[in-house]
């Protein structure tokens, strides 16, 4: 298969300052974090930064946080890693549909990709798709997905390629989370252009709202959700936020798939029951905001 090319060249890079105090070690959850850099060639260092400031994160609230980069993140090592994980992050290539390699299938599409073989270098792609998510990955109940820099996760495109139609992107972010939502998850959230996983992993340790609140609690979020009833998982959504005036191939550049209304603690702490199939926003495509946690962002450019 042809490769992929990285969704970025140019995007923002997100350094993390976490006003909300650390737990202490008596207290740390045992929650499980996992954190995924898969090959993507001369990206791989940065994607492994991104992946570092997560994991920094995580390690604040969390004993449990397993990180697994290239070049030695096979599917060996990562299908048993992510058994049990509440939270998963994975940095690197996506393949998704519509795409221009035909044909559409999903032992290599929607899904992970990782190193063919441990220890030999950054540009050995294997692709394991969502039929392996389905098959063999059992996360926790009510685990959330977060898809960093993946092309076609969040509707975009390769940067080489144009935009696509918005009813195009809507199927890509319905098919990248059609086999996570297999798995125990219950949303999946993309961030294509900017390292946002670290404040999500945060949000989700420390605030009690709809994960739907999180999601449009960001920083980046640009007040344009639109949203959809997933045609491959009946009772998720699927939202995009685009942003209302691009100038390049990003106008794509955030997505979120599952069940809007998953409570934030019932991902890592003690569960809430969360009405599956049911979305209970009282006006889609408003900006609502999140309303918990005080976490700090601080943005600068750089190149990726």
């Amino acid at each position: 298969m042809r490769k992929l090319l990285g969704s970025l060249s140019m995007a923002c890079f997100v350094a993390l300052a976490v006003a909300v105090p650390g737990a202490s070690a008596s207290t740390l959850s045992s929650a499980k974090v996992v954190i995924i850099v898969g090959p993507v060639e001369g990206s791989t260092s940065s994607y492994i930064a991104d992946a570092d400031s997560t994991a920094t994160v995580a390690r604040q609230y969390s004993s449990n946080v397993v990180t697994l980069y290239s070049p030695n993140a096979t599917w060996s090592k990562v299908e048993p890693a992510l058994k049990g994980a509440s939270i998963v992050v994975y940095f690197g290539h996506g393949n998704g549909w519509p795409s221009p390699y035909t044909p559409f299938q999903e032992n290599t599409k929607d899904g992970l990709g990782l190193n063919a073989t441990a220890g030999a270098g950054n540009s050995n792609v294997k692709y394991y798709g969502a039929n392996y998510l389905e098959e063999y990955i059992q996360l926790a109940p009510n685990a959330v997905v977060i898809l960093g820099h993946l092309c076609y996760s969040a509707g975009n495109s390769e940067m080489q390629n144009p935009a696509p139609t918005l009813t195009v992107a809507e199927q890509r972010v319905d098919n990248m989370g059609a086999g996570w939502l297999q798995t125990g998850a219950r949303a999946v959230i993309s961030e294509p252009y900017s390292n946002e996983a670290g404040w999500y992993v945060a949000g989700l340790f420390t605030t009690h709202q709809s994960i739907n609140a999180l999601w449009q609690g960001a920083a980046n979020f640009n007040h344009n959700v639109q949203s959809w009833t997933s045609v491959r998982n009946a009772w998720a959504t699927v939202q995009l936020d685009t942003r209302p005036h691009p100038t390049s191939n990003e106008d794509f550049n955030r997505a979120i798939s599952g069940d809007m209304t998953l409570a934030t603690d019932a991902v890592v702490g003690a569960p809430i029951p969360s009405p599956y199939g049911r979305v209970t926003l009282t006006a889609p495509g408003g900006p609502l905001r999140g309303t918990g946690g005080s976490i700090l962002l601080r943005m600068s450019a750089q190149p990726r």
